[in-house]
């Protein structure tokens, strides 16, 4: 268990509940094993729950197929949850509610803009629609109101963040144009919704904790902890992702995956590792586990093994 005196180490008064929430948009690969197998260590280490959670809120890009491959993976390697999966497909009457509340209370508008139009302001939301009074929002985008203040939180691993919203990205999307709920509301509702306590994941997301605590603030939901680990990058410097044409993991060597992932998380495994199965390897990783190693690093190259 990692020690009480190290400032990675999460403050508890109840449970630790912790989750993984990929994307079926293809097969498990290195980097989302680490994303799993970090959120896992953590909160085992914790004596706390592990949840699995499948954000599948863009059907024209994800699979059921896929879904099952990545449970099938995970169960190969022995990374167990507990308590049944969750699928974002199934929640869209709460999304669409958390909508209703943010309209009545002045904090949504729709949004016609365009991506080139947004480009020109580089990134950032400059608030075009934001006085227009739509009635019909369909076909269009419905966007979150941001304050000017900034939001600031301490990481575990990176330290303390913060952003201010209004200048770094303005008024964000909540609900696409196509219809479907943003990422952002969706990941908020979810994590309350399964009262997730604790949050691991890879440092690309650290730009979208301040959105997501923006929602949690207006709709008076609790806030987790954050932890952001290291993003594995290929050669060419890029994050390691179905979008880059990551290879999948080879689930026919369970035990070589794990200890990959132990190194690549900067935990040591000792060499006769090797001759253990996967469940001795967890159990080891959970007894070793030192997320404080991860400090002050933002990136790890990838092995140059076929993982």
């Amino acid at each position: 268990m990692p020690d009480p005196a190290d400032l990675s180490a999460p403050t508890k008064a109840t449970q630790y509940i912790g989750r993984f929430a990929p994307s079926p948009s293809g097969p498990l690969h290195m980097g989302s094993l680490i994303a799993a197998l970090a959120s896992y260590l953590d909160a085992r280490s914790y004596g706390g729950k592990w949840l699995v959670r499948m954000e599948d809120l863009d059907p024209p890009r994800e699979t059921r197929e896929a879904a099952d491959d990545i449970l099938f993976a995970l169960e190969k390697l022995h990374l167990h949850w507990d308590e049944p999966v969750l699928y974002q497909s199934k929640r869209y009457s709460a999304y669409q509610d958390a909508i209703d509340t943010l309209t009545q209370a002045g904090q949504v508008f729709g949004c016609d803009c365009t991506r080139q139009q947004i480009q020109k302001s580089q990134g950032v939301y400059p608030g075009t629609c934001r006085d227009r009074l739509m009635q019909d929002t369909s076909g269009i985008a419905l966007r979150c109101k941001v304050s000017a203040d900034s939001i600031i939180f301490t990481d575990r691993i990176q330290g303390k963040q913060q952003q201010n919203l209004e200048q770094d990205v303005g008024d964000f999307v909540i609900r696409r144009k196509d219809g479907f709920f943003a990422y952002q509301l969706a990941v908020v509702l979810d994590d309350a919704y399964q009262q997730i306590t604790d949050i691991v994941r890879g440092i690309d997301l650290i730009d979208s904790t301040a959105r997501q605590i923006c929602l949690q603030q207006l709709l008076g939901l609790p806030q987790p902890i954050y932890a952001h680990l290291p993003v594995i990058v290929n050669e060419q410097g890029q994050k390691l992702s179905k979008q880059h044409r990551a290879t999948p993991i080879d689930i026919s060597r369970p035990a070589e995956l794990l200890i990959e992932g132990l190194r690549f998380l900067q935990q040591s495994p000792i060499d006769n590792l090797i001759e253990c199965s996967p469940e001795e390897i967890l159990n080891w990783g959970i007894d070793h586990w030192k997320p404080g190693n991860l400090t002050n690093m933002t990136e790890l190259q990838e092995s140059q093994s076929d993982l």
